[in-house]
């Protein structure tokens, strides 16, 4: 029996995807369940066309990732902290302080995709990775400068 997921299902398969499965299991839990439809010409269509419209989205989305990461490259972003000796910080600057830089330049990023291993603890120029999409990793220049 061949049926469309219309979830994701342990040991069977993703949401969307076309499987073949014995008529009593399609039968007596994928379909009550609704975790499944038949696979008749007209859902297989359906699921096309749906595959289609996620593509043209998917391929929507990374485009603009990848122009937020051009902005990103292209908009350096100066913190100034106290320093101690040796040019230590006396806090740190956090992915939380990157993204409030960044917001006052016009680039809203969600902090949470600003991959800063670990907080920024000395004066200097640094590269710090954001992930904007699966495949797009941006990065924003942040320079570290003592307070006068």
């Amino acid at each position: 029996m061949k049926l469309i997921l219309r979830e994701d299902v342990e040991n069977l398969g993703k949401g969307g995807e076309l499987v073949d499965v014995k008529p009593g299991y399609g039968r007596n839990f994928l379909l009550p369940r609704g975790l499944a439809v038949a696979a008749n010409p007209k859902n297989v269509r359906e699921l096309d066309h749906q595959k289609q419209i996620a593509q043209a989205k998917a391929a929507k989305l990374k485009a603009s990732a990848e122009a937020i990461a051009k902005r990103l490259s292209d908009t350096p972003v100066t913190l100034k902290r106290k320093v101690g000796e040796q040019d230590k910080l006396y806090g740190s600057v956090t992915a939380m302080d990157v993204a409030e830089a960044l917001a006052a330049r016009g680039l809203q990023i969600d902090r949470r995709s600003i991959d800063l291993a670990e907080p920024i603890k000395s004066v200097g120029d640094f590269e710090v990775p954001v992930k904007l999409h699966s495949d797009v990793v941006g990065k924003a220049k942040v320079k570290v400068e003592a307070e006068a």
